[in-house]
């Protein structure tokens, strides 16, 4: 048993924490490398599902300002309708259709130019401008 006893007290005296450190390196590095594998793998799921939820939000925003922009040109084109006009005109602003004489009509002649130093006078037959309501004018 000697023998034994003699043998178990020179391995312990030649094992040293510097060699035991030096077998677990290779194992302690290699726990290292997969703790940060997963720590990035993780990480870069939690990005790619955080930005999923941005995308949704924003899709969602897009298609409320879609449906409002939708509305406001229903609601724009509803306000610049003729009846709608007319009916304002008639009601809010108490215009009314104006009576047959009062309507101003302008011939389509158009005065010559630079041509002399006076202006030629329109024909005497159809006047130029014609007011309704106003007999015999021709100016």
């Amino acid at each position: 048993m000697s023998k034994v006893h003699s043998r178990v007290s020179a391995l312990r005296s030649s094992v040293t924490v510097g060699g035991v450190l030096l077998h677990l390196l290779p194992a302690v590095c290699l726990f290292a490398l997969f703790a940060a594998v997963g720590i990035l793998h993780v990480s870069s799921r939690v990005l790619v599902v955080d930005m999923g939820y941005r995308l949704s939000r924003e899709e969602a925003e897009s298609r409320v300002l879609t449906r409002e922009n939708d509305r406001l040109k229903l609601e724009l084109a509803t306000l610049k309708s003729p009846g709608r006009l007319e009916r304002v005109a008639r009601e809010q602003l108490n215009m009314a259709m104006p009576r047959g004489g009062a309507v101003v009509s302008l011939s389509a002649e158009k005065p010559a130019r630079g041509g002399g130093a006076r202006a030629q006078a329109p024909d005497a037959a159809q006047p130029a401008v014609r007011v309704a309501g106003r007999a015999g004018a021709g100016r």
